[in-house]
């Protein structure tokens, strides 16, 4: 289990990701396989259709996967995910992706997370594994 000051890496490491900086993801928290990202969707989140872009969707979530999959303090590699989109959300939305994790054994763990709206409406499932190599 890491201890506090491991936590506080994590959450700088991940609150100053320059790609999540540039989309407007925000670490909200995290913890012990957990953790939550926020985005508000605006204009430069849509695509043709006037709706969020699939991978302003996936990028929100995959931030939620990478902070919580490196919360025990040993680096994790994505091995694998997947997302299934089930409702748009509009401009002024934010969004809240909440990842869990849903399996730890040996060198790989199991994440899901959920994408939901203002009103918990949920937006997005995404479910990815990694690889940890310091196990």
């Amino acid at each position: 289990m890491p201890a506090a000051d491991e936590h506080a890496e994590i959450r700088d490491r991940a609150s100053n990701d320059p790609f999540c900086g540039r989309v407007g993801i925000d670490l909200a928290d995290v913890g012990e396989g957990y953790a939550e990202t926020t985005m508000t969707i605006d204009e430069d989140h849509l695509n043709f259709h006037g709706t969020p872009h699939g991978g302003s969707i996936y990028t929100l979530a995959d931030a939620a996967f990478a902070a919580a999959s490196n919360s025990h303090g040993d680096a994790a590699f994505a091995l694998e995910t997947n997302i299934s989109y089930l409702a748009a959300a509009e401009v002024g939305d934010t969004l809240r992706a909440v990842a869990e994790e849903t399996h730890l054994g040996g060198r790989t763990a199991e994440y899901e997370v959920v994408v939901s709206d203002d009103a918990g409406d949920r937006i997005a499932t995404f479910r990815g594994r990694v690889y940890k190599p310091g196990r």
